[in-house]
């Protein structure tokens, strides 16, 4: 495991609670289509194909740093790749995550692995980890991610992309024995990929549970936050003073379990009011351990279309809802779209960067 002296760690501090003077921002997939440079690498190769070339994955994490002087890198990668080495056909042939052969049966399930060298299956992974943190010498912190169990399983199971989710829920309601240990097997595979991650300098993680939105309270509780907790408890106690960031696409009907995951950062969407989730969240207290929690998000993605002097305004207003009290990190509510223009991205950015806590 190595460690960095870092020159801006804002969304470090922030996440610990302590007094800024202003939020740190960086945005979810910020390492993608919407900007030229990452367009003229990706027409030289396939998306997997970047996934897996460390010197060309690296740079495009990059990008977002020096393009747009972002305070954080979230290292180019999906959060498939570690489902190959379980033994799934995972393609992007069609320019969309596809798996061939969908996992739906309890006997497809039992043939998936945990796979023991999850550090030497993804190597491309962690190099580009190492080559980030080579490049970035400390300027900013570097973030690792992994999909949670239940979002991945969503992509296992219904083969791709999916609106309905019927196959997922489908096995979930007819076998849930098998669903079970389809996830306990996710959960462990995840636990090892971030651990070596961590290993490698990651300095924060984020998990990303994008479809558990889909669930109802009672199956949220049953399928995805324990796995959640698991994961998240078991990297803390292997790794002390881990950073850990929760994000769901929805967060409206969950959001105290997604607090009771253990998550030190809660990642919101923006169906949701700022300033209530903000006051909500402080609101809340565990008697054990007196746990802050903080709270990133929430810019509509779609308001990064308009033109820039609404895309300054609509980013005021959230900072306004932000309010001036510790624990905040600015983000949209779900990732940057392909059709963003760079310069509305860096009014965004920029926008951030000028505004003082002290005058919310």
């Amino acid at each position: 495991m190595t460690t960095t002296v870092l020159k801006n760690d804002l969304i470090l501090r922030a996440a610990k609670h302590e007094k800024l003077e202003r939020p740190p921002v960086w945005m979810m997939r910020q390492a993608g289509r919407y900007l030229p440079e990452y367009q003229a690498i990706r027409s030289t190769m396939s998306f997997l194909e970047l996934c897996k070339n460390p010197d060309k994955a690296a740079e495009v994490s990059i990008q977002p740093l020096e393009i747009l002087g972002v305070d954080a890198i979230i290292m180019f990668s999906d959060i498939l790749i570690p489902l190959e080495p379980m033994g799934a056909d995972l393609s992007f042939d069609t320019g969309k995550p596809e798996f061939r052969t969908p996992i739906r049966t309890a006997d497809q399930i039992d043939h998936l692995i945990v796979p023991k060298n999850i550090g030497e299956r993804c190597s491309f992974v962690y190099e580009t980890l190492d080559e980030i943190k080579k490049r970035v010498a400390g300027e900013v912190p570097v973030l690792g991610f992994a999909g949670a169990p239940w979002t991945l399983a969503s992509y296992l199971i219904e083969g791709g992309v999916s609106k309905n989710f019927e196959n997922i829920k489908k096995l979930m309601y007819s076998e849930p024995n098998a669903m079970h240990i389809l996830l306990d097997k996710l959960t462990e595979t995840i636990i090892d990929y971030l651990s070596v991650k961590i290993e490698h300098g990651a300095d924060m993680l984020q998990l990303f549970d994008t479809w558990a939105s889909v669930l109802s309270q009672k199956d949220y509780k049953d399928f995805a936050l324990p796995y959640q907790q698991r994961i998240i408890a078991s990297l803390k106690s292997r790794y002390p003073g881990t950073i850990i960031t929760l994000y769901v696409n929805g967060v409206a009907n969950v959001l105290d379990y997604m607090i009771d995951s253990g998550a030190d950062v809660v990642s919101i969407d923006w169906r949701v009011n700022l300033r209530e989730i903000r006051e909500y969240v402080a609101s809340y207290s565990d008697n054990a351990t007196a746990r802050k929690i903080a709270i990133q998000g929430n810019f509509d993605p779609c308001f990064l279309l308009g033109d820039k002097n609404f895309v300054e305004r609509k980013t005021l207003e959230m900072l306004g809802e932000a309010g001036s009290a510790p624990g905040y990190i600015a983000n949209l509510g779900h990732g940057i779209l392909p059709m963003v223009p760079p310069e509305n991205a860096k009014v965004f950015i920029n926008t951030i960067k000028n505004f003082s806590c002290q005058n919310a």
